[in-house]
């Protein structure tokens, strides 16, 4: 199927992918029990750089933007796009709406939402990266990588990259100070379980359900 076919739908995908998956970053911070990742790293840049999240959530992705430039454009679509100015923002409104809906939880009620999370993170990435109208500048990375590098497979380096800034995300946070417990709020479990298992998650989705939901049932291939 040519790139340029199914337009409506892959721009409902893109766009609904990275706004679920803001959606799923607030999620991940009301229950915490450890953030996705890359939300480990932005936690521990939080943590010594003195600006507004959603601010430095831009810069960061500005950053990651100019590699995936110089090493492949073909990335950078809506998606990048929508994931660079505006994640940042709903991820922060989405864990108020969290707070507001579900205060306090009890710890099975924040195990819940990780579950969700996770769940509801690795299917709208799948969605955006089958949708292939580009994908958010920390994505971008891993699938590079894996393109350049043709006998590693996308899910190791997704792991190898998570693995990374989880213990950037800690090293920073141990820098500002943060107390034990502070810190397993940021990067816990959760941030445990997305490292080894969000990219084969992804890849299982992006076989299974988005594909098929692009191509028609009984095709793989968008």
């Amino acid at each position: 199927m040519e790139k340029k076919q199914q337009p409506g739908k892959r721009i409902l995908m893109s766009a609904l992918g990275v706004v679920i998956c803001g959606v799923s970053v607030g999620m991940f911070k009301h229950a915490a029990l450890g953030v996705d990742p890359f939300q480990s790293l932005m936690s521990g840049l939080d943590a010594v750089i003195p600006i507004h999240f959603g601010t430095l959530y831009v810069i960061a992705n500005l950053l990651l933007l100019a590699f995936a430039l110089a090493f492949d454009r073909r990335k950078i679509g809506l998606a990048t796009l929508i994931n660079l100015f505006l994640l940042g923002y709903i991820a922060e409104f989405s864990q108020s709406c969290m707070a507001r809906l579900v205060p306090s939880p009890a710890l099975g009620v924040r195990f819940l939402i990780l579950a969700l999370a996770v769940v509801i993170m690795c299917l709208a990435s799948a969605f955006y990266f089958t949708a292939d109208l580009g994908v958010s500048t920390y994505d971008a990375v891993a699938l590079i990588w894996s393109e350049k590098q043709s006998r590693i497979p996308f899910s190791v380096c997704r792991v190898i990259t998570d693995l990374v800034c989880v213990l950037a995300g800690v090293a920073l946070c141990l820098a500002a100070g943060f107390s034990l417990r502070r810190i397993t709020g940021e990067v816990g479990i959760g941030t445990i379980i997305t490292a080894f298992f969000m990219g084969p998650l992804i890849q299982f989705f992006n076989i299974r359900i988005a594909r098929p939901f692009l191509c028609g049932r009984g095709k793989t291939e968008p």
